[in-house]
């Protein structure tokens, strides 16, 4: 089987210089999502049509394995499909899709697939409204052909069952049916559509196929539309993890873009979004208003409201937050509490330590069952390089701390609050540094001036 995805068009309406099939829907490119699903059929070849944007649409995607066929200047459906010929396999079936139409499904098109084994087949839907959609006309029950509703008379225009542009066809018969288009019409443009005319002409079975929903077959030519199909695409998604057994408080406010794997007993908490490949232990809970990206979570840990969490790793029974920030590069081992208004970057904390307020972890390695006082700061950076703190084991830092790295804080020290350490801690001893405290009585608090 050949595939070939239409993927050309401007997108007008879309009041954007960014090719239509590179906005994102779940954070992907809508052409990522169709292309997710024809590689799911196991097509011998992948065409991708492509035109506004130019090279821009192929950066994109970043995929040599796929056939990439320009469209110059862009004459319609018909003479893209043209364009896509020679890389197509003759001796097989093809498959038209279209980059901005990303949520038909895969069983869909085997369906379709299988009703085209001898001729041609569509994927149609009847629709309340039908506007703007081409119309199909049937004689007899039998479908022969389509009319765009431009081109459409009154009697034309009032039918419901419309064409969804998807459809399989017989490759071989291709060159003489494209050939044979005029562009004799309202868009003075080859219409792909016309040769379903010119297949019942020459007895080519012509076959119509409905989706499982009305969803699988819209795609997106505005702004409001790339929104609509967004919700629907996240109520599916919503819907899985809840058959899954996953505890959402509120299904039409997650957002999923990319994979999320949950374990069991896991719930989450309202307006969370998950972005990149995250995964979620048993009974992990997630609060509130967080952005997870890239995050492996491990069993039993919670995750307060209002965290922002990225390309970290998290141990058994953590708690993190309430406003927190993870950036690359964290690792908590196990009973590990972060609290609120942390910032960790680029660190590994050892099991049952703690951060509980207003600190900056960067560039650091904590060992075991180490208190970090509120208000403390690892000075990872001199201007131009960055250095590592090292924290041993069974360490207390006392409250408003800096460390100056490169640093080394021994096991069982202590560091007295408001020290900055720019030299090792020795292990097992307390380290201060600040100067003693005294009063000026002469000392006046200056006044407003009038």
């Amino acid at each position: 089987m050949n595939v070939v995805i239409l993927a050309a068009g401007q997108g007008k309406r879309m009041h954007s210089d960014l090719p239509k099939v590179l906005h994102r829907l779940a954070g992907r490119p809508l052409l990522a999502h169709v292309l997710d699903c024809a590689r799911a059929l196991g097509p011998a070849r992948i065409a991708v049509v492509y035109g506004y944007g130019g090279e821009a649409v192929r950066e994109a995607i970043g995929d040599a394995t796929l056939a990439w066929v320009k469209q110059e200047p862009q004459l319609g459906t018909g003479h893209a499909l043209q364009q896509a010929l020679p890389a197509l396999a003759q001796s097989a079936h093809t498959l038209v899709l279209y980059g901005d139409v990303p949520l038909t499904r895969a069983e869909t098109l085997r369906e379709l697939i299988g009703a085209a084994a001898d001729g041609m087949a569509l994927l149609t839907v009847a629709l309340d409204d039908p506007s703007g959609y081409g119309r199909i006309v049937r004689e007899g029950g039998a479908v022969k052909r389509i009319v765009e509703e431009k081109d459409a008379s009154p009697a034309e225009r009032a039918i419901r069952e419309v064409n969804t542009g998807i459809m399989a066809l017989p490759t071989k018969r291709l060159a003489g049916w494209l050939s044979s288009l005029r562009n004799d019409n309202a868009q003075r443009e080859y219409y792909l559509t016309d040769i379903v005319a010119l297949a019942v002409k020459e007895g080519v079975p012509v076959r119509a196929v409905q989706p499982g929903a009305p969803w699988e077959t819209l795609g997106v030519n505005s702004k409001g539309q790339l929104a609509e199909l967004e919700r629907a695409h996240q109520r599916l998604v919503a819907g899985r993890l809840l058959e899954a057994g996953v505890s959402l408080a509120d299904p039409a406010r997650i957002d999923v873009r990319g994979r999320l794997e949950c374990g069991r007993d896991v719930a989450i908490d309202v307006n969370c979004v998950f972005e990149g490949d995250v995964a979620l232990g048993d009974r992990v809970s997630v609060g509130a208003h967080c952005v997870l990206r890239n995050v492996r979570i491990d069993a039993d840990t919670r995750i307060e409201p209002f965290c922002h969490l990225e390309e970290s790793s998290i141990g058994q029974r953590c708690r993190v937050g309430p406003y927190a920030r993870f950036r690359p590069g964290v690792r908590l081992a196990e009973d590990v509490h972060i609290g609120n208004f942390v910032e960790v970057k680029a660190s590994e904390i050892g099991a049952g330590s703690k951060a509980n307020h207003l600190s900056y972890i960067g560039d650091t390695t904590i060992g075991r069952k180490v208190n970090v006082g509120a208000g403390t700061i690892t000075c990872n950076y001199d201007g131009a390089n960055k250095h590592r703190t090292v924290i041993e084991d069974d360490v207390f830092i006392g409250s408003d701390t800096q460390l100056v790295a490169p640093v080394r804080v021994g096991r069982g020290a202590t560091l007295g609050a408001g020290t900055t350490l720019t030299e090792d801690a020795p292990p097992g001893r307390l380290t201060i540094s600040r100067v003693r405290q005294f009063s000026i009585a002469a000392w006046r608090r200056p006044e407003k001036k009038k």
